[in-house]
């Protein structure tokens, strides 16, 4: 059995696809969120979060991509349309979604370049985001990052859970 991604998760995907229809199609975001709705696994995506993230982007898309252009090093009419969309997205969320942090943001764009975008479109999108991120997060990018919890060499999990116990 497969198992179920979050629902931000999808909420993203459903933001990818609805921003790559308005980029193609110029459908208002009403027009994307009736044919989204149609689609298998829309009842487990976060429905607040999608049609905050679709009509912000739309809506600031403009702006948005004056941000990112000076960020790349290629003209925005040589972006394929789905890194376009992933980067409106991520920085939408970068400027307007304070309390997810930024590394997640970035994080959740780098995934939907690996299952949507070209070979290495990920990578592209990563280095853009985390430029941005430097610029719209500088006191968030500039925080030292928590070391994380180092498990014991030579032991599993459960066999910590086994010694924690005892």
């Amino acid at each position: 059995m497969k198992a179920s991604k979050p629902s931000r998760r999808r909420s993203r995907e459903f933001a990818l696809q609805g921003i790559y229809q308005w980029i193609c199609n110029e459908a208002s975001a009403a027009t994307i969120l009736k044919n989204l709705s149609e689609m298998e696994g829309f009842k487990e995506a976060d429905r607040g979060f999608l049609d905050a993230e679709l009509r912000g982007t739309i809506a600031e898309a403009a702006s948005l991509r004056k941000v990112l252009e000076p960020l790349a090093d290629r003209k925005w009419d040589e972006v394929s349309p789905i890194e376009k969309a992933i980067l409106l997205i991520g920085a939408w969320e970068l400027v307007h979604k304070q309390e997810i942090p930024y590394r997640v943001t970035i994080n959740e764009a780098i995934e939907l370049g690996k299952t949507f975008g070209g070979t290495d479109g990920h990578k592209y999108v990563n280095g853009v985001l985390d430029r941005l991120a430097g610029e719209v997060r500088a006191s968030e990018v500039a925080e030292p990052r928590a070391p994380r919890p180092r498990k014991p060499e030579g032991r599993s999990s459960k066999a910590n859970e086994k010694k924690a116990q005892e």
